[in-house]
Formats: structure tokens, C-alpha cells, sequence
């Protein structure tokens, strides 16, 4: 089954495309390039990072436990 779903702030632009039934490589992307209008503040315009849905899901959790950091508990220093 074929899924694909974008979503746009005003410096980027985040997209994955799936195909569960797909077993080649590329099949499972995410995909986060800078806007247009980021030109000059965030790169040169044009940037994207590609990924597979694995390794997004590594850039999730390590961002979860990062964003939602309590300095109260034994979790990790920023």
C-alpha cells in the first residue's frame, strides 16, 4: 500500500513516501529540504536531506527524549 504525506512550515518542507508492500531500497523515504524562502538563513537554497523511514524514526526518538528533557530526572545533559 502506497502512503505519502507533506507537510510545509515556512522554512521547510517535510515529506515521506511509503509503499508497505515494496521491498527495494528507496521504497521508504523521508525527506526534509529548506524553503525557498530560507534562501541565505539556513543554507544556500535548494538543501534536502533524504532518509528511510528507519532512520527517521532513530531522528525521532533521539529527539523525543532530547525536546522533552526534564532536568529534574537522571536523564541526558544538553
Amino acid at each position: 500500500m502506497y502512503f505519502s504525506k507533506t507537510k510545509s512550515t515556512k522554512r521547510f518542507a517535510f515529506q515521506i513516501d511509503r509503499n508497505t508492500t515494496a521491498k527495494k531500497a528507496g521504497s521508504n523515504i523521508v525527506t526534509i529540504s529548506t524553503a525557498p524562502l530560507a534562501e541565505g538563513k539556513y543554507s544556500s537554497g535548494g538543501s534536502s536531506l533524504t532518509m528511510t523511514v528507519k532512520e527517521a524514526r532513530v531522528l525521532q526518538s533521539f529527539l523525543n527524549e532530547t525536546l522533552d528533557y526534564d532536568p529534574s530526572s537522571s536523564g541526558p545533559s544538553i
